[in-house]
């Protein structure tokens, strides 16, 4: 079993899942252990989902690498993330984007990133657990809460939307959220998908095949 962050992340290198240098040093400055529940505290390290409550999971670090590795991100990009849970890939992101050169809030009092979550106590968990890492208060993340298959058009557009949970297709509203140029990595079924937006209606779409998530929770 693997004890440390380090083995963790030695072994998500080994697997070929964790390949830049930025990420690389961003899964070093966000321990995940920080952001599980105390009674899976000894698992932390393990490279499987494990249980947050509410029905949902933090992610398998190995397809949390993955996504953000296909997610590519850029200095000045401004995130969507849909499905915060307890925060860790929040936080990764956050980190990233500080990493890349990204600002704090820009001259429109708009966000770096907006971390959207539908689970109200899962929201609370989200702003517990990155508020040591001083990212709200730096105006890096703003985190909401409803329901992330409508987007939030609030702070859009997008460079870069991505999504935790599985839907059986990419929202029309996170399409209309991206900007040209764009990305969007998300779960659809058991697959992740990566979308490119060439333009306002066109876009370019690769899939990866044989994962597993949580659905995405939307309002009934």
């Amino acid at each position: 079993m693997t004890h440390s962050n380090e083995e963790l992340i030695e072994e998500l290198v080994d697997l070929g899942y964790l390949k830049s240098e930025g990420l690389i040093e961003t899964f070093r400055a966000i321990d995940r252990k920080g952001f599980v529940p105390p009674d899976v505290l000894s698992v932390a390290y393990i490279n499987e989902p494990l249980p947050i409550g509410y029905g949902q999971t933090i992610s398998q670090p190995l397809t949390v690498a993955f996504m953000l590795e296909l997610l590519d991100l850029r200095g000045g990009d401004k995130v969507l993330e849909i499905g915060s849970g307890s925060g860790w890939q929040t936080a990764l992101i956050a980190h990233m984007i500080e990493l890349a050169g990204g600002a704090a809030q820009d001259p429109d009092g708009r966000y770096g990133m907006v971390a959207m979550e539908i689970i109200p106590q899962l929201a609370s968990m989200t702003k517990k657990n990155i508020t040591p890492h001083g990212f709200i208060e730096r105006g890096v993340v703003r985190v909401v809460l409803g329901d992330g298959s409508l987007g939030y058009e609030g702070e859009a557009p997008y460079d870069k939307i991505i999504a935790a949970a599985a839907a059986d297709g990419i929202p029309e509203s996170w399409k209309e959220q991206l900007k040209i140029g764009g990305r969007i990595v998300a779960p659809v079924r058991h697959s992740i998908v990566v979308l490119d937006k060439k333009d306002k209606k066109e876009f370019e779409q690769k899939e990866f095949f044989g994962f597993a998530f949580v659905p995405l929770v939307k309002e009934k």
